[in-house]
């Protein structure tokens, strides 16, 4: 040993193993499983909270974005769904070249662009990443309930809201409008969840 010791090969060896190790750890690291996708997206066209016309093949084509639902003059649910989605927003603020924030409103028949705007305002909504959905009934409804699989339902023509309701998810869509995930805001660590599989996302280009 002490004649190994004293050869310069081994202390080139030596060195050689110290650098080689992360490397040799990160290669046999188990990479994370990749996302199943849930669903194909059909293209829509809304209507965002400036009036303008939000069509999803040129809004969000290329783009990873998360969903959620909402309407205006809910009192309870609703506000803490948005305060959950601001934190997304803060906390993805870096890649909001790459991500989009939707949120549709479920009652779409009362909440109008303007109502939509003042809502995103109070919110403190980034108008560059994060857009307010309105339209016709079935046209929400068709994108809401059949591509993005959340529940919808209880409006009534008399203008009462008492009765509505909606799915409390998040959805993952990426580039090419497959949903990979599903996250409920009521769930104590979906949060981080849902910001762990959006890194994945963006990382592996959607």
């Amino acid at each position: 040993m002490k004649r190994w010791v004293g050869h310069p090969g081994f202390w080139l060896l030596w060195v050689a193993l110290i650098f080689s190790w992360p490397i040799t750890r990160a290669v046999r690291a188990n990479l994370p499983d990749a996302l199943p996708q849930l669903g194909q997206v059909a293209h829509f066209s809304l209507t965002n909270q400036y009036g303008a016309n939000f069509n999803s093949e040129e809004q969000l084509a290329g783009k990873i974005w998360v969903a959620n639902f909402i309407f205006t003059r809910c009192p309870t649910v609703c506000p803490a769904f948005t305060k959950k989605m601001f934190e997304v927003q803060h906390r993805v603020r870096h890649l909001h070249q790459a991500v989009q924030l939707v949120s549709f409103s479920v009652d779409p028949d009362y909440d109008t662009p303007e109502r939509l705007l003042e809502y995103a305002q109070e919110h403190r909504a980034s108008p560059f990443m994060w857009s307010f959905l309105t339209g016709p009934l079935e046209a929400v409804k068709s994108t809401v309930s059949e591509s993005l699989k959340n529940s919808m339902g209880g409006q009534r023509p008399d203008g009462n809201f008492e009765g509505i309701f909606h799915g409390s998810h998040f959805v993952l869509i990426d580039g090419a409008m497959q949903i990979r995930g599903f996250y409920n805001a009521e769930d104590e660590g979906s949060m981080d969840e849902l910001l762990s599989d959006m890194s994945w996302v963006v990382n592996r280009g959607g």
